[in-house]
């Protein structure tokens, strides 16, 4: 790399240690700031990364060795933070979802074009090998029209989850449950494979959880603008944590990837035969086991994260858009509050892009 990139940390909760693990692992990159609210929070995260600490955010922003800023605050902040970086100077790498507000996430991206930074949405798993492999075949047509997803995201917390924790299970704060907090990922895999989602009918309840706001349990069913149909199902209440599971099916291709590992990829070749594509050439875990997230949040393999982090940098370097902007990071947020919106009003909502 051409130069070092100052990255500053905001925010001081689960994900934070990865953060600065896997900054720190990028030749060229360093941690030089960590923001809090909370005094010993901060201290602790810049001991750990070696930086120093905030909790002023306008004071911490002055700093000129700060090039890119990572936000992995309460979902309800992000964009408020975001515009105050960009207005700054500063490149923004922000956490699922951009915000709770689309109206607010659009101001993110406006105001990210108009002050010249560059704007990257966490999406960390569109650069799994998984995903990569599937999304090539996808463009290049081997797989045919796309007819059917299925994505499922059952995993568990403990009514601990959202005690401990003032903003969890709030609209306010969290702006919605299962969906837009731990099945954002996979709904965001789930139309970059289909394509974009026509309309939404859906269900959401609070059936395992006490003092939350926001749904544990939600199932939809989804029509894409190609035709496909799909459907997404989401639930922090099954115990003891078991998977996220996504299900692509095309005319001429089939693929599964559960857990981040792809478990099946079949193409049809042209003797109209079922090619079963060697699995084990697409390394996805390394050996690990890639259950955790669904039982401890914070039991996070952080290798994506750090290929993100990483075509963050080669975009200012290249003056180029990062691969999952503000334009791809709003997609996946769109569709989840589609979902909500359906499931107040017990009617289809059509998606806008």
């Amino acid at each position: 790399m051409k130069q070092e990139f100052g990255f500053a940390i905001v925010g001081s909760g689960l994900i934070s240690t990865t953060y600065y693990e896997q900054i720190s692992a990028i030749e060229g990159a360093k941690v030089v700031a960590v923001y809090s609210r909370k005094e010993d929070k901060a201290k602790s995260l810049a001991d750990k990364a070696g930086a120093d600490w905030y909790t002023d955010y306008q004071e911490m922003l002055k700093r000129k060795d700060i090039d890119i800023v990572s936000i992995i605050t309460p979902s309800g902040t992000h964009a408020d933070m975001a515009i105050e970086a960009a207005r700054a100077g500063k490149h923004v790498i922000v956490e699922k979802p951009m915000d709770i507000s689309l109206e607010k996430a659009q101001q993110m991206i406006n105001v990210c074009r108009e002050h010249h930074v560059k704007l990257s949405v966490i999406s960390q798993h569109r650069f799994d090998s998984s995903t990569v492999k599937i999304k090539t075949d996808i463009d290049s047509g081997r797989f045919g029209k796309m007819v059917l997803g299925q994505a499922a995201v059952n995993w568990y917390r403990p009514q601990s989850y959202y005690d401990n924790s003032k903003w969890r299970g709030t609209w306010e704060m969290n702006g919605g449950g299962v969906l837009i907090n731990q099945a954002i990922h996979t709904i965001d895999l789930f139309q970059y494979f289909m394509g974009e989602v026509e309309s939404v009918y859906a269900h959401t309840a609070i059936l395992a959880h006490e003092g939350i706001e926001v749904e544990d349990v939600a199932v939809a069913t989804v029509k894409f603008k190609h035709g496909g149909l799909g459907t997404i199902v989401g639930t922090t209440a099954a115990y003891p944590g078991l998977s996220a599971r996504l299900e692509i099916i095309g005319t001429n291709g089939t693929a599964v990837i559960e857990n981040d590992q792809l478990l099946k990829h079949y193409l049809r070749n042209p003797n109209n035969e079922a090619e079963v594509l060697n699995l084990a050439a697409v390394e996805n875990n390394n050996g690990r086991d890639r259950n955790y997230a669904s039982v401890d949040p914070a039991a996070l393999d952080g290798a994506s994260h750090r290929l993100q982090f990483i075509d963050m940098i080669n975009a200012i370097l290249e003056d180029r858009e990062p691969l999952v902007n503000g334009e791809e990071g709003i997609k996946p947020l769109k569709i989840i509050l589609a979902i909500y919106q359906s499931a107040r009003t017990g009617q289809p909502v059509d998606v806008k892009y």
